[in-house]
């Protein structure tokens, strides 16, 4: 018998509109999957952006991911990424998940996006995450990048839009459709 393909969700969206909000409650939303990954928060003071947090959802796991006053290389735009944040936060599950899939478990990313993606071992773990049977959603920005273009091809990937208008509703659809595969 054929096994089922993997559920691979991309939610594109452009900045701010509410991919972040959607991968938390999705992930607070499913009871009968394990869920590995991390999400990006925006760190603000005063009303201005500053930097990034990075939150694994396993074990609560924090530090900042990017900040305007991190000075070095890789940089982003204003920002100066602490690549080691993804190494010690981001990977390790990662990794056991696309080296020993464990069946039910769901991969969520927030985001795949040029700070995450300034990680080339992150660019790597994801390309084995999706030769793998494991479930992955994860939220990549509107514009075009080489890295996410080339998952968007990849087959069996669905394209999810996130916008104003039905980013409410798309936690608890997608959780209906993941619970119940």
């Amino acid at each position: 018998m054929e096994s089922e393909m993997p559920t691979r969700i991309l939610l594109e969206g452009r900045p701010a509109v509410g991919k972040t909000t959607v991968v938390r409650r999705l992930a607070m939303l499913l009871h009968t999957r394990k869920t590995v990954g991390f999400t990006t928060e925006e760190i603000r003071q005063g009303g201005v952006r500053t930097g990034f947090a990075l939150e694994t959802l396993t074990g609560g796991l924090r530090a900042v991911l990017a900040h305007v006053d991190f000075t070095g290389t890789p940089r982003v735009g204003r920002y100066g990424i602490d690549l080691g944040v993804m190494e010690r936060l981001a990977l390790p599950p990662l990794r056991a998940a696309a080296t020993e899939p464990i069946p039910g478990t769901l991969v969520l990313i927030d985001e795949l996006g040029r700070m995450e993606l300034a990680c080339t071992a992150f660019q790597d773990t994801v390309r084995r995450l999706f030769e793998t049977e494991i479930d992955i959603v994860a939220t990549v920005h509107a514009k075009s990048d080489p890295f996410t273009d080339a998952l968007k091809q990849r087959a069996g990937v669905e394209l999810v839009q996130v916008t104003r208008a039905n980013r409410d509703a798309l936690p608890e659809t997608l959780a209906a459709r993941l619970e119940n595969p």
